[in-house]
């Protein structure tokens, strides 16, 4: 399972310096420069700045290397105000309609107190609610000063009919974004959880209206956003957030993968999960051992298919080296965003779709 030769220096140096931090200390100039560029490709460089303080030899480093994490700490916390400013207009602008809001992903992670959080770039906010309630909360914010982002009649009818989302909607006043969901896969898709299941182990936080997911469907969702819902490109952030997930509900809860695997089992989404145990463990060490690799054994996909994915997934997942573009990335990337897109819609609709966007492409225009 390793990645092109050329693009070994890039994507070797980040995932060491993912998995020992404390060794950062013995880089030289060059290490550093070519594992700032890298981390910035793939939204990482906070995160690489928070592992290495974590590390408490922050203060070791060279002064343009501690300068670049102090900037990219000072951005991070920046888009963290933003998006919890934006959940506290939107706990406002809600707060009458008898409905329960999940937040999701990078919001619930700061909403929960997750350490790992308070280094990751956000770029939106994400909500969940019921499906009946989503045209009332639609209509709430739009009353209040919020504009759908997609005006195009073709974003609309596909977002509405097909997606487990409505368009995203944004305040004019803000630069942030919302999403708004009504389950975490496609209702189209080849996977289909019930989202009942989800609002009804939904977790409380003190203090707080807005509910998160809970751990084990947090894992879950982090699962099905990277290892079915997308295709891979450069989304080794995406990894890192679920081998953090997993590593610190494995501290807090001793049977959390015996009852992660019943509830993927339950919600019917075995094959994400077990892709994300298995790159997560290969790529970042999270902890798995022998024992609990045979309880995988009744999701692991057919031979042929893990063959498949261990050629395709590190060529995408993992980020190219910053000077040395590669068509072979590109060519994996190509075929897993086909097998995205054929994963969640069937033929009849994906040929059409698929067509439309390489249309709107050609044309240089603005693509869902």
């Amino acid at each position: 399972m390793t990645a092109n030769n050329s693009l070994d220096a890039a994507n070797s140096l980040l995932l060491a310096c993912l998995k020992t931090p404390g060794e950062a200390i013995n880089y030289n100039n060059q290490q550093w420069s070519l594992l700032i560029r890298t981390a910035k490709t793939c939204k990482l460089s906070a995160h690489i700045g928070w592992l290495i303080e974590q590390q408490n030899i922050d203060t070791a480093l060279p002064d343009k290397v501690q300068n670049h994490f102090a900037a990219t700490k000072k951005i991070a916390q920046f888009r963290q105000r933003q998006a919890l400013w934006e959940l506290n207009r939107l706990r406002r602008a809600l707060a009458d309609l008898p409905v329960t809001v999940i937040v999701l992903k990078g919001g619930a992670y700061l909403l929960a107190g997750l350490p790992f959080a308070s280094a990751r770039l956000l770029s939106d906010v994400d909500i969940m609610v019921e499906k009946p309630a989503i045209e009332l909360i639609e209509q709430t914010l739009l009353n209040q000063n919020w504009q759908s982002m997609k005006i195009d009649d073709y974003d609309q009818q596909y977002y509405r009919q097909w997606m487990h989302e409505i368009p995203p909607v944004r305040h004019i006043l803000r630069a942030i974004e919302v999403d708004i969901h009504h389950t975490i896969i496609p209702p189209i898709s080849r996977l289909k959880p019930d989202p009942a299941l989800l609002f009804h182990d939904a977790v409380s936080i003190e203090g707080e209206t807005f509910k998160v997911l809970s751990p084990c469907d947090m894992v879950l969702h982090s699962a099905v956003h990277l290892f079915f819902d997308s295709d891979l490109s450069n989304r080794l952030r995406d990894l890192v957030d679920l081998d953090l997930l997993l590593r610190r509900f494995y501290t807090q809860y001793p049977d959390f993968l015996a009852d992660l695997l019943a509830r993927a089992v339950l919600l019917g989404l075995q094959r994400p999960l077990y892709y994300s145990l298995r790159y997560s463990h290969h790529f970042l060490n999270t902890p798995l051992s022998d024992e609990e690799w045979q309880t995988l054994k009744a999701i692991t996909p057919p031979l042929i298919i893990r063959w498949l994915m261990d050629l395709l997934v590190p060529l995408a997942l993992l980020p190219e080296h910053p000077d040395r573009p590669s068509k072979l990335v590109s060519l994996a990337r190509w075929l897993l965003y086909i097998r995205s897109h054929w994963l969640k819609m069937p033929v009849h609709l994906l040929v059409p779709h698929l067509s439309r966007k390489t249309y709107k492409r050609m044309l240089g225009k603005e693509l869902h």
